[in-house]
């Protein structure tokens, strides 16, 4: 009888343990999937048409969708466009939107708010800081100028959800080009609700696979699944929040404590962190190529980067295989042009010329140039230099103007946060500045447009030279893609020529993800949308 007894009692229990482990198997279960993701930097704005940033970009891309977006290997594919169809002449492109598609708040979506879009975007009162990357359209570049009214831009809703997009040349890249956020439609009725306080957390409905819910200024944005999502079923997480990481060690802390999933970007840890990272954290670091250009930013605009003679000085000295294989050591490649080797649609052999010649005799010439400006051992060329505060940017330019004193020019190291740092080169308010630029889409025009005196803000150093227009006018209306590349080529060769930019690497992307974070690809534009990523603890 008490054996009997007893074997109640522990069934007793038993009963009560199994029944207590599926009640947090059903809690867990109804809990939402939550994202914590580092993300480089404080935003800007969330505008489409105001951001200018990759880390600002992660997020807009999780909120809109444009006619095209990327898959999980960074590939356009179709977006709120089912399909699309092509004249024979290149010009004219037919989007067909799928059906059914609605914003957050369930207002239909039409494919006038892609017009709209378009259109709000290239009116010069916009102030649109990426307008230019849409210039392909036909009238873009003068009604973004201000010699034509937006509504002759060449962007049509033929009915509620087919999109007519006609361009100003043949631009075979067009589908990378329209998973850029500056494409993504505007929805009309909140805008004309709000105004510009649009995008502000309540106000602003979406597209996208997420909506906003908050945004804590240099805390946290928070995102939260958008049911009516036309792919809503196959989107895992549920919460998504986005923090700033530019504190390179503070980030490497939160990840290890797990208050961080992942930290991805292009520079989410410090070369000096990745042998203790491989050893402590296997598997969870990702160093990825990309297609990625640093370069220094001279301000062509105003003495002294006015002068060609002193911007050659520069890169002369510049020993890149030293930074890169001495002080960086993370993969990156000596970069002697602007467009990174293995981009679609460009096989350019431009070079500057110095590529290859011993760091002495680079030294020698440098030192002709400055004394041809007129700068001595006792008149030295000195010069500010702006770069990004973290940890393997400090070590980068502190060895950089060690190699520029011994060519004798004095560099004043100035720090500042990405937000900051990049505002002030849009503004021009600088004399020479670290910059990096990774693809927007898969094609040389997303690096060598920067170097055209018509793309605004992003020419950082105001470049200008009408020769290098002329070939890239003449690029956009060639149909052949090994004519167009060879028009590319010799336009990248005059700007090396005149050291337009000052280009050092072609780097690489460095991410940490966590194991049970699955669905995350390492790839050459380093976009990773969160739609394609779920959480498996």
């Amino acid at each position: 009888m008490a054996t009997k007894t007893k074997w109640r009692r522990l069934c007793g229990v038993g009963l009560l343990a199994l029944t207590v482990a599926l009640t947090h198997v059903a809690a867990d279960a109804a809990s939402p999937m939550v994202f914590r993701r580092g993300n480089q930097a404080e935003p800007s704005t969330l505008d489409p048409h105001q951001a200018g940033s990759a880390w600002e970009n992660n997020i807009i891309g999780d909120l809109f969708l444009g006619l095209t977006t990327e898959d999980i290997n960074g590939k356009p594919i179709p977006g709120a466009a089912e399909s699309w169809t092509t004249s024979a002449d290149g010009l004219l492109w037919t989007f067909k939107l799928r059906p059914g598609l609605v914003w957050s708040d369930g207002v239909p979506l039409k494919a006038s708010d892609f017009v709209f879009g378009f259109r709000l975007l290239l009116d010069p009162k916009t102030a649109a800081l990426y307008a230019s990357i849409q210039y392909a359209i036909k009238n873009a570049q003068e009604i973004n100028s201000g010699k034509l009214p937006p509504d002759q831009v060449g962007v049509r809703a033929l009915d509620n959800h087919t999109i007519e997009i006609e361009l100003a040349a043949p631009t075979p890249f067009l589908p990378g080009l329209l998973t850029h956020y500056t494409s993504f439609p505007i929805p009309e009725h909140a805008y004309k609700k709000y105004g510009k306080d649009w995008i502000k957390p309540g106000n602003m409905v979406s597209n996208g696979p997420y909506t906003l819910v908050d945004w804590k200024a240099h805390e946290e944005i928070k995102l939260v699944k958008n049911p009516l999502f036309y792919d809503a079923k196959n989107v895992a997480i549920d919460e998504v929040y986005y923090y700033p990481t530019d504190d390179q060690n503070a980030a490497l802390s939160r990840f290890r404590a797990g208050e961080l999933d992942a930290n991805i970007g292009t520079r989410a840890f410090a070369t000096s962190q990745y042998a203790f990272i491989k050893e402590n954290l296997p598997g969870q670091s990702h160093v990825d190529p990309m297609l990625g250009s640093e370069y220094i930013a001279l301000n062509t605009r105003r003495p002294p980067f006015s002068d060609q003679r002193l911007r050659k000085a520069v890169s002369l000295c510049l020993d890149r295989e030293v930074l890169i294989d001495k002080v960086l050591r993370d993969g990156q490649l000596p970069a002697y042009s602007f467009v990174p080797p293995g981009i679609d649609n460009y096989h350019s052999t431009a070079r500057v010329d110095f590529a290859g010649q011993p760091i002495a005799q680079r030294q020698a010439e440098a030192k002709k140039l400055l004394a041809e400006a007129g700068y001595t051992a006792d008149k030295p060329f000195s010069f500010e230099y702006m770069y990004m505060i973290s940890i393997d940017s400090r070590r980068s330019v502190v060895a950089q103007s060690a190699m520029l004193k011994a060519c004798g020019m004095i560099v004043r190291l100035v720090g500042n946060e990405p937000k900051i740092h990049y505002d002030a080169m849009r503004q021009a308010d600088f004399i020479a500045a670290q910059a990096r630029w990774g693809a927007d889409y898969n094609d040389p025009q997303t690096f060598l447009y920067l170097l055209d005196s018509r793309s605004g803000a992003y020419n950082y150093g105001g470049y200008n030279n009408a020769l290098y227009d002329q070939l890239s006018d003449q690029a956009k209306t060639t149909l052949d893609l090994e004519q167009r590349a060879s028009i590319l080529g010799r336009a990248e060769q005059i700007a090396l020529d005149e050291t337009a930019v000052v280009p050092m690497s072609f780097f690489t992307s460095r991410s940490l993800v966590a194991p049970y974070v699955k669905g995350f690809v390492g790839n050459v534009v380093d976009v990773n949308r969160t739609r394609w990523m779920r959480i498996e603890r």
